[in-house]
């Protein structure tokens, strides 16, 4: 078990200076410079990247998650490209802007539960999703949706989804591209531990279920197939004994099965199937889809994620350590059959790589491709290049950025060519920062031919830190609106 001790003076965090490094100005900038290729004119619409970004000094220990969220936004448009940054405008926020320091400590801190919208701040600055044609930023500890305005990137606000939301909305629900519904996790330290939900085109909750679980679990992402949201009981858990002393402490319990729970989209928490796994952790899904009475499920999975954990197996060497979590997963397979109530699972490949990305138009349904950052090799978790792997035979090309540049999450937006349909028929678009400099580019790649390097390099005349995770919103997502 590996603890973190909470009265030790703190150190600052890696998470804080060199390529981490915040700003604090806003900027609109209308045209940029190409520095390399052209920009595609069968892209048409808006790149946006989540991330956090501290507004003041942070108090105690700091984690990379505890920032304020800041947007990147890069528009595309008849050959153009403009960018603009605007902050996650949260209640948070305003009440630190208002107070003019930071009031809250982070996840690293013992909580506060007398400071008011504590114990941790909800600062909308994990991920992005599409809905509806609005776009919401969301929050890793599952938390409030912001609605964010298209294309000009300001908060609009808080939303319940016009008052059906009655719990909080994990980072990363999923919107079937058939239906339109979105569906959705909600988690907590205290019960119910984990309720799984559906809204509906048109914006409302019509379904929310909750499911029994032992205790409080760390969770993050969910699976969609056209009939199952796919759950997670892992070994990788929030310690009971420390949170009820008021500390927020994991623990990875390698000797007990995590669980891969199959919830019928609109089912109840009684009706979830449980399958008994190895024991792993894992932040994010590639995809899952259904084969027969199986259901496939791709992801990245971490074996051995504590970095202190006296039992690892091997070092911490090369692999970036983020507070307590050792970073070091793997593309993985599991198979649930149905009809025998038995997982199978396997490795992909071992390439380190994460923040996985698929075309969303084959979200939940057997895809091909997938594209993810590689690892740096820095103690602390950076991108050095791009992967993509074939998920029919198992192997893969890349890209790598030149020496000293990094990037991360790129996300796939499809072509607008009518004649241009199949999974690969589109753009991988990231940003990536120089750290010694802190030049900063947009960079976008052909989804077919990703070892060519980008078809074009855009600069961006302000630095851009390293962040999360990113979206693409269609241009039809705001057209006739003022934004």
């Amino acid at each position: 078990m590996t603890t973190i001790d909470h009265d030790r003076t703190a150190v600052r965090s890696g998470y804080l200076d060199g390529p981490y490094r915040p700003i604090h100005e806003e900027h609109t900038v209308d045209d940029l410079t190409v520095v390399a290729g052209a920009v595609p004119a069968d892209l048409d619409g808006l790149f946006v990247r989540n991330g956090s970004n501290p507004a003041f000094e942070p108090r105690g220990r700091y984690h990379w998650f505890d920032g304020d969220g800041m947007l990147h936004g890069v528009r595309f448009d008849g050959g153009r490209a403009s960018y603009r940054n605007r902050w996650v405008r949260t209640a948070g926020l305003a009440a630190d802007q208002e107070a003019g320091e930071a009031r809250l400590g982070g996840i690293l801190e013992r909580p506060d539960f007398s400071v008011p919208g504590g114990p941790f701040k909800d600062t909308g600055n994990t991920d992005l999703v599409v809905h509806g044609n609005k776009l919401y930023a969301l929050w890793w500890l599952s938390g409030q949706a912001h609605e964010i305005s298209l294309p000009s990137l300001e908060t609009v606000g808080v939303t319940d989804f016009d008052g059906t939301l009655t719990t909080s909305i994990n980072a990363h629900p999923k919107v079937d591209p058939d239906t339109g519904e979105m569906l959705f996790t909600s988690y907590s330290m205290l019960p119910p531990y984990l309720t799984f939900g559906v809204i509906d085109p048109d914006g409302r909750v019509v379904h929310n279920e909750a499911v029994d679980l032992p205790g409080p679990r760390l969770q993050h992402d969910l699976a969609i197939t056209p009939r199952f949201s796919v759950l997670f009981d892992m070994s990788l858990q929030w310690d009971p004994d420390q949170l009820a002393r008021g500390r927020t402490h994991v623990r990875f319990y390698r000797d007990v099965n995590s669980r891969i729970g199959l919830a019928p989209r609109f089912g109840t928490g009684d009706e979830v199937q449980w399958f008994e796994v190895s024991p792993f952790f894992m932040y994010h899904v590639v995809n899952a889809w259904e084969e027969g009475d199986e259901v496939v499920l791709i992801g990245c999975r971490m074996a051995e994620p504590l970095a202190d954990d006296p039992d690892n197996v091997a070092s911490n060497d090369g692999v970036p350590i983020l507070a307590q979590l050792r970073l070091e997963p793997v593309l993985w397979e599991w198979r649930l059959d149905r009809s025998t109530g038995v997982a199978t699972e396997r490795a992909i490949d071992g390439t380190l790589a994460e923040f996985p990305r698929i075309n969303d138009a084959w979200l939940g349904r057997r895809n091909r491709w997938s594209y993810s950052p590689t690892f740096a090799a820095m103690p602390t978790l950076a991108f050095d290049g791009l992967v993509r792997h074939d998920l029919t035979d198992g192997s893969t090309v890349d890209y790598r950025y030149p020496e000293g540049w990094l990037g991360g999450e790129a996300v796939f937006a499809p072509s607008t060519d009518p004649d241009r349909t199949d999974e690969a028929d589109g753009y991988l678009i990231t940003l990536v920062t120089e750290a010694a400099t802190g030049r900063s580019e947009a960079q976008v790649f052909d989804a077919r031919d990703l070892p060519a390097g980008p078809v074009v390099r855009l600069e961006i005349p302000v630095r851009v830190p390293i962040g999360y995770h990113t979206e693409w919103v269609p241009a039809s997502a705001w057209a006739g609106s003022d934004g």
